[in-house]
């Protein structure tokens, strides 16, 4: 409980920080939203009216307990770049599809590398272990949105398997939503798997030269055996901070990757705004994005104590 409840408070103190970094920065960026919001034909006296009712004339300090406490109420505010529509409408409409994204991503991430490190190490030295590790290694340096474009030439225009930019959304086709995203999360999961592979591959070789593993062989029990019964437990739980790491990852390739599939996601309201500068949504997704990386780094850690009996001792 006292690991529980350190990491609790830890994380509760990182997104504060983060929720002042994310407003400190934007308060220094060069240009007024108001005037982006009124145009070019506005007045002086309609942009004093619009800062005074929004709040803007205030100290930061102000502005900031302002801001803070319409995001933990969820009333975020109006959008500039789209007219004025509600930001939390927006975000909620677009969350599920990001999170979809980011889960199968995860998702496939594991049913890749458990296996094809499970068996390289198994198969130690082998030419299919030199060769997973060539793979890997090449894997790792290909970024997510060349594996994306790359998937829709071959997937998309050659093979059919899909119609690019053709989007599902969830509420209409589950499955066709589950489908068309399948090929993103690839996009954003393959390097990321090449990564977990060569971590846990090395892992499980480092349990596979220790004493218990050498007991265990005098007892008469097969490799397959304690490769599955002991090693791969033990060997998973370093791999575990990797694949936290791996999250933020995640999140970020997904930015990039809804632009390429264009899927309208969290990432792809992002850069719109960014290039609208609409500083009012794009100070909330930042702050959004940080918050589910933070919470489930949180997750992971809560996971590692939890199957690790050492940490729970500590």
């Amino acid at each position: 409980m006292y690991f529980l409840g350190t990491r609790l408070i830890i994380t509760v103190l990182t997104l504060f920080l983060v929720s002042v970094l994310t407003f400190a920065a934007f308060t220094l960026i060069p240009g007024d939203p108001v005037s982006l919001m009124l145009g070019i034909e506005a007045t002086d006296e309609q942009i004093t009216a619009v800062r005074k009712e929004l709040g803007l004339d205030r100290s930061l300090v102000v502005q900031y307990g302002r801001w803070l406490g319409r995001f933990l109420s969820g009333n975020l505010g109006n959008s500039v770049r789209f007219r004025g529509a509600s930001i939390a409408g927006m975000i909620r409409e677009r969350v599920p599809v990001t999170l979809t994204l980011a889960s199968l991503s995860l998702l496939l991430i594991c049913l890749m590398a458990i296996p094809i490190a499970l068996l390289s190490a198994y198969k130690e030295g082998s030419f299919l272990d030199r060769m997973v590790n060539t793979l890997s290694t090449v894997t790792i340096a290909l970024p997510g949105f060349f594996l994306g474009v790359l998937f829709i030439w071959v997937f998309g225009l050659l093979l059919k398997c899909f119609i690019p930019g053709a989007y599902v959304s969830y509420q209409e086709d589950f499955i066709g939503f589950l489908r068309y995203l399948l090929f993103p999360a690839l996009a954003i999961a393959i390097p990321n798997a090449a990564v977990v592979i060569k971590f846990l591959r090395g892992s499980l070789l480092q349990q596979l030269r220790s004493d218990y593993v050498r007991t265990a062989y005098s007892k008469g029990a097969s490799r397959t055996w304690v490769l599955y019964r002991h090693v791969l437990k033990n060997a998973f739980i370093p791999a575990l901070t990797v694949l936290g790491m791996i999250i933020g990852e995640i999140f970020s390739g997904s930015i990039v990757i809804e632009q390429v599939f264009t899927i309208p996601g969290i990432g792809r309201l992002l850069i719109a705004s960014i290039m609208s500068r609409d500083y009012p949504m794009i100070q909330t997704l930042v702050v959004y994005i940080a918050c589910m990386v933070i919470l489930a780094n949180t997750l992971v850690d809560i996971g590692i104590q939890m199957l690790d009996p050492r940490i729970r001792m500590k």
